[in-house]
């Protein structure tokens, strides 16, 4: 025989009450988290550069007559301002470079779109570009190629949500916190501090530029130095890594050529120890120029530069958020001399010069704090950073 559902009566409670208390703390809680985040600069607007922001953009290729885009690693996506690119030429470019991934599987992307018919500008750092991994955002062309209809309503969630709060940005979750507190590695291990943390802001359209409190912040600096410095025992590029890279580079440029399009090289400048490891494990001769060379193809490289040289890079290995407009200014001019597929308005602005984006008196102190003390090693990282 069936046995009688057992009952159990729900006492009454003051329901409106307790969901009026919840509401209370819950907003609370999250006031409170988003003003200490703010105090972090933090801010509304910052989107979280990941792989379907990426592919948002590069989806435009498909439905769009697309001028320009860019592909490339950090160096070029933060030392490229999209609007004084546009104020001098026009055009706007997509752009499709990510931090710490290798170009060149983007590139033969590209090659192999009929669709793109304009010119790609291929920042490189030497190091990311020579070499056999594809980096950080390997995954951003399949989610190009595909993407659930999960991941793509989280990610038009995510970019209404950020901008309202600050408090959303993925390298500053309690959790990521909690972990970079934890001091407690065994010797040789890779932990928190060898890994890369906030390093860049993102807007609308991916224009990006390195984060300001880099500039300020000693320990950040520092620890944004440090995760550069792993490069320093890297062994110099292998001859096959070189060889393989001419022909997939050159292979990719005549296939965009056939297409109507075209390609320039552009190699954004470096500072310090990181730029002489740089000359260590790639040397220009042997990959810059050789890449040139083999790829039939011209390129921009901040040593002939002379306004490129004398810019501001915090961290050594990119220009700051105001320098980012500067240098856009002299490559984009430099373009336009290059290629007939870019022109200069005749309302162009004025040129700019290094001069127009010094460095602050607190960013300055911060160079002679940091290059004058030793790096701060593998520690473990304060939570009011």
């Amino acid at each position: 025989m069936a046995q009688p559902v057992p009952e159990r009566p729900v006492p009454a409670q003051p329901w409106g009450r307790i969901v009026l208390v919840v509401a209370v703390l819950v907003t609370a809680a999250t006031a409170t988290w988003e003003w200490q985040m703010r105090a972090l600069q933090l801010l509304p607007g910052d989107l979280q550069d990941n792989s379907s922001l990426w592919a948002d953009q590069r989806r435009r290729i498909d439905t769009e007559d697309v001028q320009v885009a860019i592909v490339g690693d950090s160096r070029i996506l933060f030392d490229t301002d999209l609007d004084r690119f546009e104020a001098l030429t026009g055009v706007r470019p997509v752009q499709l470079a990510l931090a710490g991934t290798n170009a060149r599987p983007f590139l033969e992307d590209l090659a192999a779109d009929p669709h793109f018919r304009g010119l790609a500008l291929v920042g490189i750092s030497e190091w990311s570009y020579f070499r056999t991994a594809s980096g950080l955002h390997a995954d951003a062309l399949a989610r190009y190629h595909f993407e659930s209809p999960a991941q793509r309503a989280s990610f038009l969630i995510y970019r209404r949500l950020s901008d309202v709060f600050g408090f959303l940005d993925a390298e500053y979750r309690l959790s990521r916190l909690v972990l970079r507190l934890d001091p407690g590695l065994r010797p040789g291990t890779r932990g928190p501090y060898q890994e890369p943390w906030k390093l860049m802001i993102t807007a609308a359209d991916r224009q990006s530029a390195l984060w300001p409190r880099i500039e300020t912040d000693v320990y950040l600096n520092r620890h944004a130095r440090s995760v550069w410095a792993r490069t320093y025992s890297a062994p110099p590029v292998s001859a096959e890594v070189i060889a393989m890279t001419q022909t997939v580079t050159r292979d990719a440029v005549g296939a965009i050529r056939a297409h109507g399009g075209d390609v320039i090289f552009i190699r954004p400048p470096s500072r310090g120890p990181f730029r002489e490891n740089e000359n260590r494990i790639v040397p220009r001769e042997q990959v810059w120029d050789a890449l040139l060379t083999a790829a039939h193809v011209q390129g921009l490289h901040a040593d002939d530069d002379p306004v490129a040289s004398h810019l501001f890079l915090p961290e050594l290995s990119h220009v700051s958020r105001a320098c980012a407009s500067v240098y856009t200014d002299s490559f984009v001019r430099r373009l336009a001399l290059l290629t007939p597929q870019l022109k200069l308005r005749a309302d162009a602005p004025a040129p700019l010069a290094a001069t127009d984006c010094p460095p602050s008196a607190e960013a300055l102190a911060l160079q002679n704090i940091v290059e004058g003390t030793p790096s701060a090693g593998a520690r473990a990282m304060p939570v009011e950073h």
